[in-house]
């Protein structure tokens, strides 16, 4: 039997500084954008946008040392969800967890 996995790993910078929420319980989730860039055969840059979520410890470090440009390293799973958006209609995202971090 073949175990298949999801792995992602992504060397991006943060578009802005994340979006911080703090939980009752004390969790705390940090959900920000990172930019790739991808090179063209005519020597010019794509950059490509993905949304990214972190918890705990993670979520710590990038409330306090991320910020716009902030280049990081990660490497996690991606994880599709649906939720209603403030129109009233259902969307679907694909976002990446973090599971390691590195700042740059």
């Amino acid at each position: 039997m073949q175990t298949l996995k999801n792995h992602v790993t992504l060397v991006g910078n943060m578009g802005a500084a994340a979006q911080i929420t703090n939980f009752d319980n004390g969790a705390k989730v940090a959900r920000f954008n990172l930019a790739t860039d991808k090179s063209t055969s005519k020597d010019e840059k794509r950059t490509e946008w993905h949304r990214v979520f972190a918890w705990g410890n993670m979520a710590q470090f990038i409330e306090s040392y991320g910020k716009k440009g902030k280049q990081l390293a990660i490497h996690g799973r991606l994880v599709n969800r649906t939720y209603l958006g403030k129109n009233g209609k259902q969307r679907k995202v694909t976002e990446i967890e973090v599971k390691h971090l590195i700042g740059l």
